[in-house]
């Protein structure tokens, strides 16, 4: 007689899924949120790397074949690109030359690259988007860069100046037309023009490179009988696949994003570690109510082995296919993010192709997670005696020994602390070059690593104060406060494992936007030291500036905030150094600069503020005492201020005006700086006129002056802000973790508590006061959670930063800390609604009647 397929342990459990669908849905999803956080976030390195790919790459992808010369016996000429052209297997060919000129008309410096370019055709780097194309001589296109900073369009002309020997060639050119550069991120003031037309323009001889296109399909390795036939044609040239140059353009492109990789990397091993804590935390609830289920089993007769392989199968079938769900919801959600981005002004590139090895990892991880996860209530249902299955299951605050729990708290904590103080010992100073910041990050990231876990085994016992504080207040709102507070201290092994996860949403939140507060600032700072202003004028050749020179810029109303000011050369020690006048609460508007020790206010007569590389090269701080010597002659002064960085325009000593000019430096400015008074380019067009004017006359004409503009340095900005959006999509995920457990383990307490309700409302508590307890309860985890997080958050920021910039000014943004706090408890408060809507309806009679 055949056993029924229930009476197996196999079957004992799909019979338990099917009476309660709820507990495996939940841990199901919380290994879908787990599979979906990862491979998110590989999914995010890969986006990272499309875009820097995109963003930088020179080499359309029809070239089949690139040839440059190697040397000046491998020039090449018209004659040999003719030759080139007739090749076999050729099908087009076209030069390349990259150079760059300065323009003429201006007395602020402007300069123009410049690329030979087909305008058209497989081969063509640009798309005209107004006008024409060049064809004709003289003619050149500019991209949109040159036109709005230079003010050209169409049918304009402007002077390109060309050396010439020891003279200066001027070449006027008209502009045919606006383009946008396709192959590359247009960055900088560019025009383009068909090879045969800029080699005229510039009075060039020869091609830097040519792009070749054959009949044969593009491959790694490089078409032999075409690049046989042309190495004949042009002796001693390197002909190399288009393949093989793509990848080495992708090859710097991704080294030039090496920090948002590195930075993806560090959270990639975050998101797995919340990817597990949840997915744990959440089968540890489920498992530890079915304890006594499993210890019947053992009475009835069901051996360990047995009972292990069949909770074995049951959690690689739930983690394989929720692994599978999660991979692939992470992967349409990835080809959705760049247009979504888009839409918000961040140009992002889709991923080529699904990570087929990463997306198997991460389904057999999440598989292996269950498995491992499920084994754990196993082993507790062999120890316990059929006697003991017999009783009412202990409660999940008594089955494991605290002890143990302790003590690796205590250890990862130690341990922790041991690691970030070595990294504090051992932080950049100023003027460091050799430091590894990736390792040192790395390390920091483990040290925070091992503080969390020593929060997860020390949860319940951090939770315990902090809920004590906050509960004050609670107890005060009546039955529903004072129940609630009571549900989560009544278990606070629970109450920590689901805080713990809501702490890593908050501290990954708050330490980012804490970081990014502190590098914003610091690239502000980094801003004001670098261009302070819009331009700057200094002598030519003459050592002083026209003391009217000020006072006439000032009368321009294109013009503002004109500042004139004086530097020397002084010696400290053996070290030649610049020391200024420069009032620093002049530097551009909206930015103060910071100090590391003393005050700005501070600098009177016989102060100076240093900068940082030579504070740190004296070894003083404010109230030291400084010597430098002014033409031969000592000069003692007191340090009011040390800076964090370097000083503005490079200066490194700064003095009122008085000392300078008691020092014996000539009363003249040698520098006058000046901004736009409208913003925009054609604010900058306006003041470029003003200050050409100002120059332009026998008193300070030829020459005598110099301007430069001090716009376009926004890389690092843009870099910045491609940080952020990136990071902000992990913590997307990570926070989406967070709510997803409180949820998760709201609605199995719901479950797990139909008696207490029932109880509860049997007692008098209306529905509608057993809603309110089960919300606060759930915005409670919110509130410990973002505590914590927050408290564990903001030293490794500090950390983080110092390490990343040593200069970096330390900034906390606590309107946006506290807007992170109340967004959580909020959202979770938000996530325990549908569960507390449940217990709301609790029946008392069904409830108090209902057993385990």
């Amino acid at each position: 007689m055949s056993t029924p397929w229930r009476a197996t342990v196999l079957g004992s459990q799909v019979a338990e899924l099917l009476r309660r669908p709820g507990r495996f849905a939940a841990t199901g999803l919380s290994l879908l949120i787990a599979a979906f956080v990862v491979f998110g976030t590989v999914v995010t390195q890969q986006i990272i790397t499309a875009t820097a790919v995109e963003k930088f790459r020179g080499t359309p992808e029809a070239v089949s074949l690139v040839v440059t010369s190697g040397d000046e016996e491998a020039d090449i000429d018209e004659s040999r690109l003719r030759e080139i052209r007739e090749v076999p297997g050729v099908v087009e060919a076209v030069g390349r030359i990259e150079e760059g000129t300065p323009l003429d008309g201006s007395a602020v410096e402007r300069y123009l690259d410049l690329y030979a370019d087909p305008g058209s055709g497989a081969l063509a780097e640009v798309r005209l988007i107004e006008g024409t194309y060049p064809s004709g001589p003289g003619r050149l296109a500019v991209n949109t860069q040159a036109a709005e900073e230079y003010d050209l369009a169409p049918g304009t002309s402007f002077t390109l100046l060309r050396p010439d020997g020891e003279d200066t060639r001027r070449v006027t050119v008209e502009v045919s037309g606006i383009v946008r550069g396709t192959a590359t991120d247009d960055v900088e003031p560019t025009g383009y023009a068909p090879g045969p037309r800029l080699r005229e323009i510039l009075g060039a001889s020869s091609y830097d490179r040519v792009d070749i296109r054959t009949d044969t399909a593009s491959s790694a390795s490089v078409p032999v009988e075409p690049a046989e036939r042309i190495r004949q044609v042009v002796p001693g040239a390197e002909v190399r696949s288009g393949e093989e140059v793509r990848d080495e353009e992708a090859r710097e492109a991704v080294a030039s994003a090496k920090d948002n990789l590195d930075l993806v990397t560090v959270f990639l091993a975050v998101a797995v570690g919340a990817a597990v804590l949840v997915a744990t935390s959440t089968f540890r609830i489920v498992f530890t109510r079915r304890v006594r289920q499993l210890a019947l089993l053992r009475a009835i007769g069901a051996s360990p082995r047995r009972l292990a392989a069949a909770l074995v199968v049951e959690g690689a079938v739930v983690g394989l296919l929720a692994g599978v769900t999660g991979v692939l919801a992470a992967w349409g959600c990835g080809r959705l993010v760049p247009p979504v981005a888009g839409r918000f002004g961040h140009d992002l590139s889709a991923a080529s192709q699904v990570p087929l090895t990463e997306a198997a990892l991460t389904v057999l991880g999440t598989g292996l997670l269950a498995v491992l996860a499920v084994l754990a209530p196993s082993l507790s249902a062999s120890r316990v005696s059929p006697l003991q299955a017999l009783r009412t299951a202990a409660s999940e605050e008594s089955t494991v020994s605290g002890t143990g729990r302790t003590l690796l708290g205590l250890l990862c904590a130690a341990v922790a602390a041991f690691l970030a103080w070595q990294q504090y010992d051992g932080l950049p100073q100023p003027g460091d070059t050799d430091y590894d910041r990736f390792t040192a990050l790395t390390v920091v990231v483990l040290s925070g690593g091992l503080a969390f876990l020593a929060l997860i085994a020390l949860g319940p016992h951090a939770v315990r104060p902090v809920l004590s504080a906050v509960a004050v207040p609670l107890r005060r709102t009546g039955a529903a406060g004072r129940l609630a507070v009571a549900g989560v201290g009544g278990a606070p092994r629970r109450a920590a494992s689901v805080s713990v996860v809501v702490a890593l949403g908050a501290c990954l939140v708050g330490s980012t936007l804490t970081c990014l507060a502190s590098l914003d600032a610091y690239e502000r700072y980094r801003q004001a030291v670098e261009a302070p202003a819009d331009f700057r004028l200094q002598p030519r050749d003459s050592e002083t500036l026209d003391r009217s020179l000020a006072a006439d810029l000032a009368s321009r109303p294109e013009l503002a905030d004109v500042t004139a000011f004086r530097t020397a050369e002084v010696v400290e020690s053996t070290y030649s150094a610049t020391i200024s006048d420069l009032d620093l609460g002049t530097v551009r508007s909206g930015v103060g600069l910071t100090v590391r020790t003393g005050s700005l206010d501070d600098l009177g007569p016989a102060h100076v503020v240093v900068d940082a590389d030579s504070a740190h090269r004296l070894g003083v701080q404010a109230g030291d005492r400084v010597t430098l010597k002014f033409e031969g002659r000592p000069v003692r002064l007191t340090v009011a201020a040390t800076l964090t960085g370097a000083g503005p325009w490079g200066g490194q000593f700064f003095v009122p005006a008085a000392d300078l000019t008691r020092m014996g430096a000539d009363t003249a400015p040698t520098t006058v700086t000046v901004n736009a008074s409208e913003d925009g380019a054609q604010g900058r067009t306006s003041a470029q006129r003003a200050i050409t004017g100002t120059l332009t006359g026998p008193e300070r004409g030829d020459g005598r002056v110099m301007a430069e503009g001090s716009a376009g340095r926004s890389g690092e900005s843009d870099d910045l802000r491609a940080t952020a959006t990136t990071v902000i999509m992990l913590l997307g995920l990570t926070v989406l973790v967070a709510v997803a457990g409180v949820a998760t383990t709201a609605s199995l307490t719901v479950v797990e508590r139909k008696r207490e309700f029932g109880l509860l409302r049997a007692l008098g508590l209306g529905g509608t006061a057993v809603h309110r307890m089960v919300t606060v309860e759930c915005a409670l985890y919110g509130v410990l959670g973002g505590i914590l997080g927050l408290a564990l958050g903001l030293p490794y920021s500090w950390l983080v930063v110092r390490v990343t910039q040593a200069n970096a000014p330390f900034s906390v943004p606590a309107g946006e800390l506290a807007a992170v706090l109340t967004a959580l408890v909020l959202v979770t408060a938000a996530a325990g609604m549908v569960p507390a809507l449940r217990a709301s309806r609790t029946s008392p009679t069904v409830a108090v009647a209902q057993t385990e």
